[in-house]
């Protein structure tokens, strides 16, 4: 796997991602709505558990551009990602839709958090 694109076609709020292997980092762009953009980016590093040195953990940096909310999401993502590969991972967002309630985000998370699991299996598979 060099690239793969994916999308979370369930529910009123689709998601896309193209995620690219960079020698052994990951690089995963995610983006939905009418307005894709970058409003947020992550960078995740894999680490050992503070709980338990024998499991893989991660930590995270995440910048968000002024007026964005993508930056909690793109933490949850990288970092899930990073802890599973053992990879640098870098996360970016952009999803726009216009007067989301509380369920509606809640779609849109459980979008992305079922891409980055699908990304993940694709990774450990092809990789």
């Amino acid at each position: 796997m060099k690239r793969v694109e994916l999308s979370a076609l369930e529910g009123d709020y689709p998601i896309h991602s193209l995620s690219i292997l960079v020698g052994e980092d990951l690089l995963t762009c995610l983006w939905g709505g009418p307005q894709p953009h970058i409003g947020a980016v992550a960078v995740a590093l894999p680490r050992a558990s503070l709980a338990d040195a024998s499991v893989t953990s991660a930590t995270s940096s995440v910048f968000t551009l002024l007026g964005h909310k993508e930056d909690e999401l793109v933490k949850v993502v990288s970092e899930r990602l990073s802890a599973r590969l053992n990879k640098n991972v870098i996360v970016t967002a952009g999803i726009h839709w216009d007067h989301l309630d509380e369920d509606a985000i809640a779609e849109i998370m459980d979008n992305c958090q079922g891409l980055a699991e699908k990304i993940g299996d694709v990774v450990e598979r092809e990789g």
